[in-house]
């Protein structure tokens, strides 16, 4: 008679091992991670199993369901929570610093949640500030047309249109249009 292995063998993939540790001590079954994420029980058993390398997202997604640090299940080293901030304060300043922008939220600039009111003149591209950063972003056209390419996906939205984003994702904006654009920009960095 064949005698059962106590564990499961070892993933192929160093993620899916993280992934089942952090799972396991927050003490959530695999069920439960699903509906916190969205993503399927059998696409987590095969990330968990090192069969599948998840993308992006969904390593974001699992990441906030587990509340960790996304570099805890890539393996990166956490990052220092001083550099974190500064590099938000940082970041904050150099928007808020730039003439195309209006700080909606003065008192935040240590602050994860900030929002701007974005202003960009007809036929330009935005400047090119924190064009790629940690986090979520949320656009919202108070004004005008604007074109905002995320990866390589262009989307064209007018007045009245919002788009939410991971910003780790390479982003761009342009205003195509011939007046003005005006946007509220909302950025959540971790």
């Amino acid at each position: 008679m064949k005698k059962k292995p106590d564990a499961a063998p070892a993933p192929k993939n160093p993620i899916g091992a993280k992934l089942a540790a952090q799972r396991r001590k927050k003490k959530l079954s695999l069920e439960v991670l699903a509906e916190k994420t969205g993503l399927k029980v059998r696409d987590l058993e095969a990330i968990e199993s090192g069969v599948v390398f998840p993308p992006v997202g969904d390593i974001l997604k699992i990441s906030r369901a587990l509340t960790v640090d996304p570099g805890q299940l890539l393996g990166s080293p956490a990052k220092d929570p001083d550099e974190r901030k500064k590099r938000r304060i940082d970041d904050f300043n150099k928007r808020a610093s730039s003439y195309l922008y209006t700080i909606l939220t003065p008192q935040a600039m240590n602050k994860h949640l900030r929002a701007f009111r974005v202003v960009i003149p007809p036929g330009a591209e935005h400047p090119k500030i924190s064009y790629q950063h940690e986090g979520e972003e949320f656009i919202y056209v108070l004004e005008g047309t604007l074109e905002i390419t995320v990866g390589r996906k262009k989307h064209a939205l007018k007045q009245h249109d919002a788009l939410h984003f991971d910003s780790g994702i390479t982003h761009a904006l342009k205003n195509p249009g011939a007046k003005e654009c005006v946007l509220v920009v909302t950025v959540y960095t971790p």
